[in-house]
């Protein structure tokens, strides 16, 4: 399992590669708590992803596993792909990435300015991840999972650290969770200083949701809004270690709150939030998470990779 320590460690690794991204005061919420966002939309790429690719891939650099020739292979709905080839250009190594055909065109051309081999397969992550793992097989390059990789959920957990810095009082993280790989980074920073994570997700994709009723991952169907970012079949194996461990609160959205959440993001505070970066706040306006009066929260926005034409 990823510990505090392997979040420090990506810290130091990935500094000079990504951005500190800013936290901002919300408006005032019902309940009366001090309300935070942390614009990870302001990532390099958009995204946060971008934090454990470059943790993945300069980490494996440090070990003699990254080939100048061969380079990395991602599977994606988009984002893990975008910041995976992202980080290859800025390393000079070559990038494949295997996306959905659903994948949004937005995520797509994108990935083809970076200088990525694109190559869409099936309708689900799930195929474009099978079809990832015969090119590794037949090329030996080094994969990139889009979350299920200790130095993937490390990297992403350097948010965690962040937040803790800018906001000293936080009592709770809100982080809304596909295949796991953000919430299981920000839960193995923070568990240390007390901070309590709510995990969120859609009705319609309940990974963790479904594996802590299980007591074991399972699969789930994949469907709704914000399945292109948070459209993981099963929860990842670090993902339910650190959730096991940490104790999270999961709760589960509407796709209807993400949508209602979404514009609100957009018509109050000009954030163009993707649907599955809308999840975590939809939690606190749908009432899923109704935090205490005195309590400080801090919601993580994690993508910002949508059409702009969607917004309203």
């Amino acid at each position: 399992m990823i510990t505090a320590d392997d979040v420090r460690a990506a810290r130091r690794r990935t500094g000079g590669h990504v951005r500190r991204t800013p936290v901002l005061r919300a408006d005032s919420h019902e309940s009366g708590a001090d309300i935070w966002f942390k614009a990870e939309f302001l990532q390099r790429c958009g995204v946060f992803k971008t934090r454990g690719a470059f943790n993945r891939q300069l980490r494996a650099r440090e070990n003699g596993l990254l080939d100048a020739a061969t380079g990395i292979v991602a599977a994606s709905g988009g984002n893990a792909g975008l910041a995976n080839a992202y980080a290859a250009s800025v390393l000079g190594v070559p990038a494949t990435v295997f996306v959905p055909e659903t994948a949004p065109r937005v995520k797509v051309d994108r990935l083809r300015a970076f200088g990525a081999d694109v190559r869409q397969v099936g309708t689900e992550y799930s195929e474009a991840y099978a079809a990832s793992q015969s090119h590794v097989a037949e090329t030996g390059a080094l994969f990139c999972h889009a979350y299920d990789q200790p130095d993937i959920a490390a990297g992403a957990g350097v948010i965690g650290l962040e937040i803790v810095d800018d906001v000293p009082d936080v009592d709770t993280i809100v982080v809304a969770v596909g295949g796991g790989g953000l919430f299981a980074g920000i839960a193995a920073a923070v568990h240390d200083h007390g901070v309590r994570v709510v995990a969120v997700e859609p009705e319609l994709i309940p990974t963790l949701h479904d594996a802590l009723d299980s007591g074991h991952p399972v699969d789930v169907s994949v469907s709704g809004v914000a399945a292109d970012s948070l459209g993981a079949r099963r929860i990842g194996d670090v993902g339910f270690q650190v959730a096991q461990a940490t104790d999270p609160i999961s709760v589960l959205v509407t796709d209807d709150d993400i949508v209602d959440t979404r514009r609100a993001l957009w018509d109050e505070y000009r954030i163009p939030a993707e649907y599955g970066a809308a999840a975590a706040l939809a939690a606190l306006r749908s009432g899923a998470y109704v935090p205490a009066p005195s309590e400080t929260v801090a919601v993580i926005v994690c993508g910002a990779n949508t059409d702009p034409s969607t917004l309203r």
